[in-house]
């Protein structure tokens, strides 16, 4: 009998069907104008683009312009590249459009896909970008799909590491950019660290299309990208905390050696923070637990494990001056290798070592924040089903399932479960032999590079011919992955191997023309194409006859979607083939999921040694094992975006402002909002409201105005003046700092003054975001303990970073403010100081941005270089600036500061 869901699908069809329904009459209306595009010239093509443009911008939307455009681009690309678009291509293209992730199966063409969603939305003149997981693929694509863009009168660009910055710009200034996750990610970086909006690489981020959407979105999206550089030289602090430590008794602090954790105790804290008030290192009045002390109590909870969970000669040496770590597994020095977060520093003080200074954050972004700030996301991907819930819920991207082409025809065995990894491994080499010697091609799918090579001696030893496919090299990948589907070939590769290149049965015929042409580079290229598609033609039929692809995994991943990937490569585009998973009691995956139970049943059934047990309950139990593991990965990640989310509402503020301030003209209104707040919360903290006149502070607040807006007005006799308030002193105060703001004006002139608000605005915003970002480290480092006093660490979080973040908002005001009203005109001693340490943060950036992946700049011959001013000699102050800004050196990199 059939349940109620299983009968309601039967009567009403799955959403996923309502889905694929939904868009028939849409694609019957494309089919319907092929006839009328296929009449058409190349130039009328062009003219076709240029025409829905100008629709679009009269008001049509790009779903009423979607079957023409989906028409023009089908008829390009049959002639750029002699491909017609199937059906079900077309589908996936209105999918990606709508916003959604497309899951099309291996070989059913998601690259051309693509160019339909890419087209359509190019259309509104605010670029695509098109996400790839490496740089082979982005390079592979744009010039392939370029030449259908080309066809339809729309630019193609390619943005790769090691671009120069004016040839990235173009490539970003195309309709459609190609690149990879971490190119677009860093960029977006960049930008945030530039001050000048002309060399931004990202002008808008409008339509994104992530290919291999899975690996990108959830397998990558763990590990954000970090842009780092030097932190300020803190070596006195970590001496200061170090001689702390050896105060504490056993009673301060309890040590979990098997978490290898050390923590303070309640008795430890309180006199930790008596200490730290005795030494200076905490301020009076401060407590341990007020957000502002989260850096001295990250630096003293690092000095503590340095001191009680790293021990000298076993996790580390000593060696000239310098602490070496010591590898737990190996027992081998690991020089060049360093503990992060500050802790390196700490065992550094420990053992009067030279303390080398930490990398601090410049900037930072993880994957789901990067790809959020699109207005609108789509995806591809042969296996995205499994984690439907997770796209939903972190990127509001729907899964639907793309139908194939032809059906599939690929024949997928139960999984079969040794007793030890010896007899699978052994029935593995038996059942590769037996399909090599009758032909039949087969893909040994295996889950580190390790077992590959382990793999790899067995059939040696076998005497079985075959390739191991290394992942690191991405064109190597390739050319291994064409030849996987050729008769008799063997092919070893990692569970993820040849994510965007088919294998083809029979070998790749793209791939062999390429290489017969580059030996012979004299040989007709018509005549070598013509020779090889009948040998292919001959050879695939001999692979189809042997049974087609034969996929053999070593053993279940993690994921149901990595075994669904692997399992995908063979039967594409209706070929037959077949898929078998080989497992042992001793997998990971079988050892911490109830391989005691099956292990009684095994012996309960009597299997000999070399045998298996095969039934489908074993996949089922399998699965559930997976997505409870699937489900626990995805709490993780959720978990770690909740704490990102925190940072990232801020670093959308601080970079929507930097982005607001480079393009103003003129910041002065901004920088004197600033400074009449400063004068308010100035006179508020030494003159409180509702006081009397012999309580306020008035040297305090004389002293402040000198200090912070340079100027010197008699607040004390102001004060003493009969009906003054506080309110009569604020506006006496604005009124004396904007004359003498406006005297610098009119010495420095208007366009000098209005340059150096600017650089100041920016420059201190910079400054106080990398210390933010640092302290939020520390926080976030520390934050965990609350939950001992039964405090939500995120809660805590969340209210505490607000603080900082409001104490970063007050630190900015005061800073230019301070920063604008001493600011002169430098002498020329000053000026030939001023450059030089500007020289010096240009080679730290650019040092950064090399970490990052940014191409050095190159030194010129005659030793001049654009970017280093201390390359420039001497240049005359009304010249053009030598850093080919277009302006003259006095209103340029000479101006005052």
């Amino acid at each position: 009998m059939l349940g109620i869901g299983t009968l309601a699908k039967k009567v009403f069809g799955t959403p996923n069907d309502r889905k694929i329904k939904a868009t028939r009459s849409v694609i019957e209306k494309i089919n319907a104008l092929e006839p009328e595009y296929e009449k058409l010239s190349d130039d009328d093509l062009q003219a076709k683009t240029e025409e829905f443009r100008k629709r679009h911008e009269g008001g049509e939307s790009l779903d009423d312009l979607l079957p023409e455009a989906f028409a023009n681009c089908r008829e390009a690309a049959k002639r750029a590249l002699g491909l017609r678009a199937f059906d079900t291509q077309l589908m996936g293209g209105i999918f990606l459009h709508q916003g959604n992730i497309a899951e099309q199966k291996t070989g059913e063409g998601k690259t051309l896909t693509a160019t339909f969603a890419a087209y359509l939305n190019a259309l509104t003149g605010r670029g695509v970008h098109i996400v790839t997981v490496n740089d082979y693929l982005a390079k592979r694509d744009s010039e392939w799909m370029g030449k259908v863009y080309n066809m339809l009168g729309m630019t193609t660009g390619h943005a790769f590491s090691g671009m120069g910055p004016p040839n990235k710009i173009k490539a970003y200034e195309c309709d459609i950019t190609y690149s990879t996750n971490n190119e677009f990610g860093f960029d977006y970086l960049r930008d945030n660290m530039k001050s000048d909006l002309n060399e931004l690489f990202q002008k808008d981020h409008y339509f994104a299309i992530v290919d291999e959407v899975d690996s990108i979105l959830i397998d990558e999206a763990r590990t954000p990208l970090i842009i780092s550089g030097p932190s300020q030289d803190r070596s006195e602090l970590y001496v200061s905390v170090d001689a702390l430590i050896p105060s504490l008794s056993e009673d301060h602090f309890e040590i979990e050696e098997k978490n290898r954790q050390v923590t303070f105790t309640d008795e430890g804290n309180e006199f930790l923070e008596e200490q730290l008030h005795a030494r200076g290192l905490l301020p009076e009045g401060q407590s341990l637990y007020d957000p502002e002390s989260t850096t001295i109590v990250h630096h003293v909870n690092q000095g503590l494990r340095a001191h009680k969970l790293f021990q000298k000669d076993k996790d580390y040496i000593v060696r000239g001056g310098e602490v070496v770590l010591i590898d737990e597994f190996t027992g081998r020095m690991m020089p060049g290798r360093r503990l992060s977060e500050g802790l390196h520093q700490a065992i550094e003080a420990k053992e009067g070592a030279q303390i080398q200074p930490e990398n601090v954050t410049l900037a930072s972004v993880t994957f789901q924040n990067f790809f959020r700030l699109y207005e609108k996301l789509a995806g591809m991907t042969g296996t995205a089903a499994t984690e439907a819930e997770e796209f939903q819920e972190i990127y509001g991207l729907g899964v639907v399932e793309v139908p194939t082409h032809k059906p599939i025809a690929r024949l997928d065995e139960d999984d079969q479960v040794y007793r030890t990894g010896r007899e699978k491994y052994q029935a593995m080499i038996d059942e590769i032999k037996k399909a090599n010697e009758k032909g039949q091609p087969v893909l040994v799918g295996t889950t580190s590079i390790e077992k590959s090579e382990m793999l790899s001696g067995l059939l040696t030893e076998a005497g079985v011919e075959h390739n191991v496919l290394n992942a690191r090299q991405h064109e190597k990948e390739a050319q291994i992955v064409a030849d996987a589907g050729k008769f008799g070939a063997v092919t070893i590769a990692t569970n993820m191997a040849g994510r965007g290149t088919d294998i083809q049965l029979g070998g790749n015929v793209e791939m062999k023309v390429l290489e017969a042409i580059t030996a012979d580079p004299e040989a007709d290229p018509e005549e070598v194409r013509a020779r090889i598609e009948a040998e292919h033609g001959a050879e695939k039929e001999k692979v189809l006859e042997a049974g087609g692809l034969y996929v053999i995994a070593s053993e279940r991943h993690e994921s149901r979607r990595i075994d669904n990937q692997l399992r995908g490569r063979s039967g594409r585009q209706g070929d037959p083939g077949r898929s078998a998973f080989y497992l042992s009691l001793e997998d990971d995956l079988m050892r911490i999921f109830g391989s005691d139970r099956l292990e009684k049943v095994l012996k309960t059934l009597g299997l000999q040694e070399g045998e298996a047990i095969v039934h489908p309950w074993v996949n089922k139990s399998l699965e559930r094992a997976q997505a409870k593991v699937e489900g626990r990965n995805f709490d993780m990640r959720k978990n770690v975006l909740k704490f990102d989310d925190v940072m990232n509402d801020q670093r959308k503020v601080i970079f929507s402002q930097r982005r607001e301030i480079m393009a103003s003209e003129d910041v002065s209104e901004i920088t004197r909002d600033m400074r009449h707040q400063l004068i308010e919360d100035m006179v508020a903290h030494h003159l409180p409201p509702n006081t009397y006149a012999d309580q306020w502070d008035t040297e305090g607040l004389y002293a402040q105005t000198i200090e912070k807006l340079g100027i010197d007005v008699p607040v004390m006799e102001w004060a003493d003046e009969e009906g003054v308030d506080d309110e009569d002193i604020i506006e006496r105060l604005i009124k004396a700092s904007d004359e003498h703001m406006a005297k610098k004006a009119v010495n420095f002139g208007a366009e000098n003054m209005r340059l150096i608000e600017k650089q100041s605005l920016l420059q201190t915003i910079d400054n106080k975001w990398r210390e933010h970002l640092l302290t939020l480290e520390h926080l976030r480092s520390v934050v965990g303990f609350r939950g001992y006093a039964n405090r939500d660490p995120l809660n805590e979080y969340k209210s505490e970073g607000f603080q900082l973040f409001e104490g970063l908002l007050d630190g900015l005001r005061e800073t230019v403010t301070q920063q604008l009203s001493h600011v002169r005109p430098l002498t020329e001693e000053e000026q030939r100081a001023m450059m030089a340490e500007m020289a010096a943060q240009q080679a730290q950036l650019q040092h950064a941005a090399e970490e990052a992946g940014a191409e050095p700049a190159e030194p010129a011959a005659n030793g001049f270089v654009e970017d280093d001013p201390t390359t420039w000699g001497n240049p005359g102050r009304n010249e053009p600036c030598p850093c080919g800004s277009g302006k003259k050196f006095k209103h340029c990199h000479g101006r005052f500061v």
